[in-house]
């Protein structure tokens, strides 16, 4: 079976809206973890990579407003500038839903290429909010950004096989 119908099953396989919503919970439980001195730099931000996988898998079940309100949440939980999570997940939310097509067209490998840039633009927005709060960034500020384009297709394989159908029992 080729690779490209393989996907285009992934693409058809149901999911719960209930899965989504645990997905979700689960990556801001992993962007709250306590974070400190290179590992904080080096910290991807999952919410960021589920939100984009939920968006370019499931766009019609994922979208601007619920990246806009995890944003909100991950806002308040990290006591950061109101808005800033939610103005960056909602930019990466609707890039995701324009790109999906073209994202799935490439294998595993080829797409975190083109998340890269998806990713760097939520990490400029950030970056952009900081400048203008304390007035200046450094380039260890977009090292996230990479960390999270290398976890794209870990976390992408996981969120597959979780939600592939179990085999019964009784037909092992």
């Amino acid at each position: 079976m080729s690779d490209r119908i393989l996907n285009d099953q992934e693409f058809q396989l149901p999911v719960s809206r209930i899965f989504i919503a645990a997905s979700l919970f689960v990556a801001l439980l992993l962007d709250w973890l306590p974070w400190q001195g290179i590992w904080l730099a080096l910290r991807p931000d999952f919410v960021a990579l589920v939100l984009l996988y939920w968006c370019t898998h499931k766009p019609y079940h994922v979208g601007i407003n619920i990246a806009w309100t995890v944003g909100i949440l991950a806002d308040v939980a990290d006591a950061s500038l109101f808005g800033q999570h939610a103005l960056a997940y909602s930019i990466l939310a609707f890039s995701g839903i324009v790109l999906h097509r073209r994202i799935l067209m490439f294998n595993l490998s080829q797409q975190t290429l083109q998340i890269f840039p998806l990713l760097l633009l939520a990490y400029a927005v950030y970056a952009a909010v900081h400048w203008q709060l304390r007035g200046n960034i450094s380039w260890e500020y977009f090292i996230g950004s990479v960390v999270s384009a290398l976890l794209w297709a870990p976390i992408t394989i996981l969120l597959q096989t979780l939600r592939r159908p179990r085999a019964a029992s009784d037909q092992l």
